[in-house]
């Protein structure tokens, strides 16, 4: 018996196919030699790669799609496919050799950034290995053609592999790294295919096949063969569409959005509305800072399918770990504890003044129902500063994220300032249990279902009850059906997810009663470990 982290709930058995892995680094030699005719083989070598991945984004639909596409314009990146030529010429190199180099300083300066920027380090080199392996004529990595329904097992899986995986035939995917929030965990839940990351010694295992069960996160290597069945998923096709208990406690069931393409997939899901507006999303490439008429136009995009509804649009969440160009952010030998989200905010009080006159003007052209949140606020005195300043610009509701241990500690008091409170558990993980949310080697402690990370949302519960406010989760927690009736359980008053969980939540949280989550919370609450934790509710939701 082997366990990782369970990231998307179901079970599944079945015969296991191991997914090729790179090849690793090309030699540095022999010299080209004609480098002009060597450096001229790169950007027709990316071309390929890049028409190749825009013609499976055609097949695929939603955030599969979308990031097939993202991943394909890394691939024909103008200054990735220059730098590498201009290695071939400077340095002698092969040009396989050249564009593994040019793509190993790109992922190295999106490592340094940290965060949302250090998340694309994996498609980078996805894009590295699938080009390197054109320039040398040899077979891409990543999942091959598959003649049965299979489990999945891979060191990891690139973005683009998962993005491309069929439902029909991927019974579950099992990796050694990875973690809750990494591209493999998103789009497996999206899809709705089983999958447990951090994995630890399922290669060197070599089984023939497995049993996986994505809610508990066990791998069980059979003894004896077993006939293969495909996932048993949460049910979704009797959500009425409104997020409720059993016995009707109210739970709204909202989506998180980058952009209006995540709004219409939104709507299309069922969404109630949007707990997250990630409103920088819209400026990473932007090298000046986007006018006033400018914002709005690109709020109401993303508020108007939602005329009528609830929106919470996050102010930019931006700094260190998302640098925008036009803030001029200063080089930080610790980008995850630096100037980001609101200190940002304070720093630049005129940028966020705007931005702030940008969402009244979307909010009064779309009809709909907005909010604002500021990201990363520690202390009470950030969240009052805060709230002030966006009810001076005419916003009635104004929250905060806590994302940081120091605000779940003076919850009570934070609800005296603000309208409402939003939990970013992806954050609130990393900083409680000090484990970088992109390195597999700790993402058994980035858990969301670590007990100590639950007491501290427990506490932001009662918090939210005393206060007789609204507490929600944005977090890839909510994503999780068992996860979300812990929540509903600890206080949590609304759910926001991508959109493939929305039904799937939504169905969950109808199955049972609100005293159930409340049991299921206390059981969670004192569990020892994310395992013990996770094994306990999931036995008592099935």
């Amino acid at each position: 018996m082997l366990s990782g982290v369970g990231v998307s709930p179901g079970r599944a058995a079945g015969p296991v196919i191991i997914v090729a892995q790179p090849s690793g680094e090309p030699p540095a030699g022999p010299p080209p030699t004609d480098t002009a005719a060597e450096a001229d083989l790169i950007a027709p070598a990316a071309d390929r790669v890049a028409a190749d991945l825009n013609a499976r984004a055609q097949a695929a639909t939603g955030e599969a799609r979308q990031l097939l596409e993202t991943t394909a314009m890394m691939a024909a990146d103008p200054t990735l496919v220059t730098q590498a030529a201009q290695l071939v010429t400077t340095k002698q190199l092969p040009a396989a050799r050249a564009f593994y180099e040019a793509a190993a300083g790109f992922a190295d300066a999106l490592r340094a950034a940290g965060g949302y920027m250090a998340e694309r380090v994996r498609d980078i080199e996805d894009v590295r290995d699938r080009v390197v392996a054109d320039l040398l004529g040899v077979s891409a990595p990543g999942v091959p053609d598959l003649s049965e329904p299979s489990v999945l097992v891979a060191q990891d899986l690139a973005p683009a592999d998962t993005a491309g995986l069929d439902p029909a035939k991927v019974l579950a995917l099992v990796t050694e790294e990875g973690g809750p929030t990494s591209h493999t965990a998103i789009l497996a839940r999206a899809l709705g295919i089983p999958a447990v990351v951090a994995v630890r010694g399922v290669l060197a295992a070599k089984p023939a096949q497995l049993i996986v069960d994505g809610s508990t996160g066990a791998v069980e290597v059979p003894t004896e063969p077993v006939t293969p069945f495909a996932a048993e998923a949460v049910a979704t096709e009797d959500w009425n569409g409104t997020g409720a208990t059993a016995d009707g406690l109210r739970i709204k069931v909202l989506a998180n959005v980058g952009s209006a393409k995540d709004a219409k997939a939104a709507v299309a899901a069922g969404a109630e509305g949007v707990g997250l507006f990630r409103t920088e999303f819209s400026y990473l490439d932007a090298t000046d800072e986007p006018t006033v008429a400018e914002q709005q136009a690109a709020y109401a995009a993303v508020l108007a399918p939602f005329h009528g509804k609830p929106i919470i649009v996050r102010t930019l969440d931006a700094g260190a770990d998302k640098p925008l160009a036009f803030l001029a952010p200063d080089p930080e030998p610790n980008p995850a504890l630096g100037v980001r989200g609101i200190r940002v905010s304070r720093e630049r009080v005129d940028v966020l003044d705007r931005q702030l006159a940008a969402i009244v003007g979307a909010a009064a052209e779309t009809g709909a129902e907005v909010s604002v949140m500021a990201p990363m606020v520690a202390t009470v005195e950030e969240a009052a500063w805060f709230a002030d300043r966006a009810h001076a610009a005419g916003i009635e509701r104004a929250g905060v994220m806590i994302e940081v241990p120091a605000a779940a500690l003076v919850a009570d008091e934070i609800f005296g300032a603000v309208e409402f409170v939003s939990i970013g558990t992806n954050d609130l993980a990393q900083y409680t249990l000090a484990a970088d949310r992109q390195l597999g080697a700790v993402a058994t402690l980035n858990d969301p279902w670590q007990p100590a990370l639950l007491r501290l949302i427990g506490m932001i519960g009662k918090a939210g009850i005393a206060a007789g406010k609204p507490v929600g989760v944005c977090g890839e927690a909510a994503a999780d059906p068992n996860l979300a009736g812990v929540l509903v359980g600890l206080g949590i008053t609304s759910l926001s997810m991508n959109a493939g969980a929305i039904r799937r939540v939504g169905a969950a949280l109808a199955k049972h009663t609100e005293d159930t989550y409340r049991q299921v919370a206390r059981a969670a609450l004192v569990s020892h470990t994310p395992t013990d934790a996770r094994a306990t509710v999931h036995a008592m939701l099935s």
